[in-house]
């Protein structure tokens, strides 16, 4: 078994386009490199913040292996794979070329609206089909279904091969049931970068980030100074954010944290339809605070 440890700060990599809405391949080795210098603890590639979604199956292969050739090892990768059809899902991890990637990612099935046993049966056969450790991933307000913590903790007494899970349902009371019951080796990690801070103070073990693309460095101090147990010290840093994580998701994901990047230089503004950039009000939000930001760190 892997021994990857679901901790630390993850970042859910964004996937840069130009302007004519192919993959800007150069924004994307330099945000890499961007993160590896802000010492990242891994890279989520695929994941809802990479509008994977709308990527073709050819452009996720390539993505995948660039990602690969560009970290070199120097960084866990930690890849999304999941779907409402459990047998394609299954096929993809018993086909795909998994090699370099440490766990897999998979979002509880959306739109058939699953029961809790349906959820349970699905996760088994995922964790069954994977050759990697399997982190579930809770985001009911994408997925129309959630998890209850029950199911969660079903999953990880039962099924060995599941590692952890991202909660990004927001229910304080939820993730804190699944947080005091879980067995030792399963992880609970944030999906959601606004209530790290108070879900570390009670015991997840770090997040999967979309800020963390755009100040690395200084989310995943916050994130190693819970894990020290030193709260006291990380406040101050959720606090200077607090403004910013509203920010980045008033317009959706990963509308904002693009705005973001784009005032860092990282890359252009720039989603694929459905999606589509900030409001022009949000953009010019983001841009002052951004510059303000930096200016702080200087």
């Amino acid at each position: 078994m892997d021994t990857f440890q679901l901790k630390g700060m993850g970042v859910a990599l964004v996937t840069p386009f130009k302007s004519d809405k192919t993959i800007d391949f150069e924004a994307l080795s330099n945000i890499i490199e961007y993160v590896i210098s802000g010492k990242a603890d891994f890279i989520v590639v695929l994941g809802t913040t990479g509008e994977t979604p709308v990527l073709f199956p050819e452009e996720k292969e390539e993505i995948r292996r660039f990602v690969v050739d560009r970290v070199a090892g120097r960084l866990p990768l930690v890849l999304g794979v999941g779907g409402n059809n459990t047998r394609a899902v299954c096929n993809e991890l018993e086909t795909l070329n998994l090699e370099n990637y440490r766990a897999i990612l998979s979002v509880v099935p959306f739109y058939n609206k699953p029961s809790q046993e349906g959820l349970f049966q699905h996760y088994r056969e995922v964790a069954k089909a994977s050759p990697l450790p399997v982190i579930l991933y809770n985001v009911p307000g994408r997925t129309g279904v959630n998890m209850t913590a029950s199911t969660t903790l079903r999953i990880a007494s039962e099924i060995d091969n599941v590692i952890g899970v991202k909660e990004a349902s927001g229910n304080f009371i939820q993730i804190e049931e699944i947080i005091k019951n879980k067995p030792d080796s399963f992880n609970v990690i944030s999906g959601d970068d606004a209530i790290t801070y108070p879900l570390m103070t009670l015991g997840a073990t770090g997040v999967i980030s979309v800020i963390g693309n755009a100040f690395p460095l200084e989310f995943r101090r916050m994130v190693r100074l819970c894990l020290e147990g030193r709260y006291h010290d990380a406040l101050p840093i959720h606090f200077r954010f607090t403004e910013l994580f509203n920010l980045l998701f008033v317009d959706g994901n990963p509308a904002g944290v693009k705005c973001a990047l784009n005032a860092l230089g990282l890359c252009e503004n720039e989603l694929r339809l459905p999606l589509v950039p900030t409001r022009m009000s949000t953009n010019e939000k983001i841009h002052r605070l951004i510059a303000s930001l930096k200016a702080g760190d200087n």
